[in-house]
């Protein structure tokens, strides 16, 4: 499963977004799809998609952004609202590739940014669909392997926790050449402190006093698919019952044996999913 960029059909291609250098994949043709990766330590758009691209280019033309601050792309963290600095600059990505209204896939923060924008007050996005892959929902639950995702010292050895964290199967935990692909990404130059920067929290005594600003999932209108790992270490059990019930045209699906990133560990499964929804009246 660890292929490398020479294996995979798919092209590797680069444009500048508002003078910010973006790295993105495309595949397939006909109406285009979006695809959001996660925001762990070494999370790009090639390794969290590559075993979905083939099977969504068969149907539709595939565009895989690198998140700002992420993969290949620029990386540029934004202190005072990172979140709407990643949406406005994905939404002129968007815009570039001539993809409005494109459905949108997230895994775990990729999916979590959808729906952030989805429920907002003036939405940048407005996709047709979205599907949301173990993000949004319940906060993680305090483990030790959500410290691992946090607690990133740059070595092999904790991107093997991340690797533990993020996957249900054994087998990721043993494939050292998979976590080694995990660990070059998350050592391109910029890509560490881009993530660690967005952890940063300020002392209590200096902590804006504003509240944290949450997702109105009630708000939400648009056509989504909830798709969570029945074995996710990091989420809590049942976290998308919480989430459809508030959303007014939302379904979720459960993915057996599979952790945060289902659709890495059981991609036949999530695959066929991910057609069905996107074709579907």
């Amino acid at each position: 499963m660890a292929g490398t960029p020479s294996d995979m059909p798919f092209v590797r291609k680069d444009i500048l977004i508002d003078g910010l250098e973006t790295s993105y994949l495309e595949a397939g043709s006909g109406d285009p799809v979006i695809l959001l990766h996660g925001g762990e330590f070494g999370g790009e758009a090639e390794i969290c998609w590559e075993a979905t691209i083939p099977a969504l280019a068969r149907h539709f033309r595939v565009l895989a952004p690198d998140l700002l601050g992420f993969g290949r792309t620029a990386k540029v963290v934004d202190f005072i609202d990172g979140r709407q600095r990643r949406l406005r600059h994905l939404a002129r990505f968007i815009e570039a590739m001539d993809a409005a209204g494109a459905p949108c896939v997230g895994n775990s923060m990729g999916g979590m940014l959808a729906l952030f924008d989805a429920a907002s007050p003036v939405p940048l996005l407005r996709p047709g669909k979205i599907v949301s892959i173990a993000g949004g929902g319940a906060l993680l639950m305090e483990s030790p392997h959500t410290e691992a995702l946090f607690d990133y010292d740059g070595s092999m050895a904790a991107m093997g926790k991340i690797v533990q964290a993020l996957f249900h199967g054994e087998r990721w935990h043993r494939d050292e050449a998979y976590i080694a692909r995990r660990h070059a990404g998350s050592l391109l130059p910029g890509a560490w402190e881009a993530v660690a920067a967005a952890r940063f929290r300020r002392p209590k005594a200096l902590q804006d006093p504003r509240p944290q600003s949450g997702i109105a999932y009630a708000r939400i209108a648009t056509d989504t698919l909830v798709i969570a790992g029945e074995q996710d270490k990091i989420k809590p059990s049942g976290w998308w019952e919480e989430l459809t019930e508030q959303m007014g045209s939302a379904h979720a699906i459960i993915v057996p044996e599979a952790g945060h990133c289902p659709q890495i560990e059981q991609p036949d499964i999530v695959n066929r999913a991910l057609v069905d929804f996107l074709r579907a009246d």
